[in-house]
């Protein structure tokens, strides 16, 4: 084992090398750019092909055919381009075909922004892709290599969401994994159906109602029984590199009245300021919220008690609703006895700054005005 100072961005691209895909179709937009010219270099150092395609969507639809044949894939994008992705996402699904994706996250115009928020991915929850947040870049590295075991063994894709900058382009020490190890994690892609001129098939045909209600709601039969290959997959990871991951992680939850709950770069902010205020005497946790689909709700039900306050940070908005995050959580809770109070807050869209003191900030208003729960807060 070593470790190395690297970017998100490397980091992500040192998990795919050591996941060796076959084919890695990709089209630059920032901030995932440098993902993609990293990998344009070494491809060839596991006997990868890099092709750069015209346009997001031309690098999607390239995924789509090669995995079809039994090629193993990658690509990556950010914001608009995965937006252009959009038609061909539910075809992945629909064919049920694996195929690890990540997301640098960064607002949407207009108008025209770089930086990051959550709004890209989050607008994408509906089209049956598996969805995993990040906080660090030794995690999206890592959740490169999970993604795949998860993708092919349930056969539905999986996107790995870094936050744009905050990871992609941020250096932290990152541990090197050895590749026979990963080897051990994740043997060589051995597609179970695939194009073959010898044994004919076709994904994604025309298909009469019953037989598209019945591929659908076998699609959510899946997303049901995933949570027990995402479990399989912590477990063997721990037992191969040491280091234990799960569908969500609970930081000084047991005695806190009450509970952050965010996802991706924004968790590191948070814990530093649940430790300021725990120094204050306030009894405040956090939960950090890995894996977004499949909605961990029953874990999360485990974690919350009906007591306690919830304030969800959201980096997008379902406008005309609530914040994103926020109708997870309280559809998770919809009908449960004894509720917490949730409150969704609206925060950092367009990368705007967080610093730990205004979460402390917003911690106490709502303390101080328990009515703050029937309203959106924007911070």
């Amino acid at each position: 084992m070593s470790k190395d100072m690297m970017t998100g961005s490397d980091a992500v691209a040192l998990g795919v090398k050591l996941a060796k895909p076959d084919l890695i179709f990709a089209y630059p937009i920032t901030p995932q750019t440098h993902i993609v010219e990293t990998l344009s270099e070494i491809a060839p150092s596991w006997g990868g092909r890099f092709i750069n395609v015209e346009s997001e969507f031309s690098a999607i639809a390239s995924c789509l055919g090669a995995v079809s044949a039994g090629s193993r894939a990658f690509t990556a994008t950010s914001s608009h381009g995965l937006l252009l992705m959009h038609e061909v996402l539910h075809w992945f699904v629909g064919a049920r075909m694996p195929l690890v994706m990540v997301n640098a996250n960064r607002a949407i115009g207009s108008p025209w922004n770089i930086w990051a928020d959550q709004s890209d991915s989050l607008a994408q929850r509906d089209t049956g892709w598996l969805q995993i947040y990040c906080e660090t870049c030794q995690e999206a590295l890592d959740t490169v290599i999970q993604g795949y075991y998860i993708s092919e063994k349930l056969l539905l894709p999986v996107m790995v969401m870094i936050d744009g900058f905050i990871i992609s382009h941020t250096m932290e020490e990152v541990e090197v994994h050895e590749p026979q190890k990963v080897d051990a994690f994740l043997p060589p892609y051995a597609p179970q159906f695939k194009l073959d001129v010898d044994d004919p098939r076709s994904f994604g045909n025309a298909a009469l109602p019953d037989d598209y209600y019945r591929m659908r709601k076998a699609i959510q039969r899946t997303f049901t029984s995933g949570f027990e290959v995402f479990r399989d997959c912590h477990n063997l990871f721990e037992d191969v590199f040491g280091t234990r991951y799960d569908l969500m992680e609970a930081y000084l939850c047991d005695d806190a009245e009450t509970i952050f709950l965010v996802a991706g770069a924004l968790t590191g902010t948070t814990r530093v300021a649940v430790d300021m205020m725990r120094e204050k005497g306030m009894k405040v946790g956090l939960i950090k919220l890995r894996v977004f689909r499949p909605f961990p709700k029953h874990a999360l039900q485990k974690v919350i008690a009906g007591h306690q306050d919830v304030i969800v940070l959201n980096r997008a908005v379902s406008y005309g609703a609530q914040g994103t995050l926020t109708q997870e959580l309280r559809s998770a809770f919809y009908n449960v006895d004894d509720n917490p109070d949730i409150y969704d807050v609206i925060i950092s869209l367009g990368g705007k700054e967080v610093f730990p003191e205004i979460l402390m900030g917003v911690c106490e208003g709502i303390k101080a005005d328990p009515a703050f729960k029937d309203e959106m807060i924007w911070v």
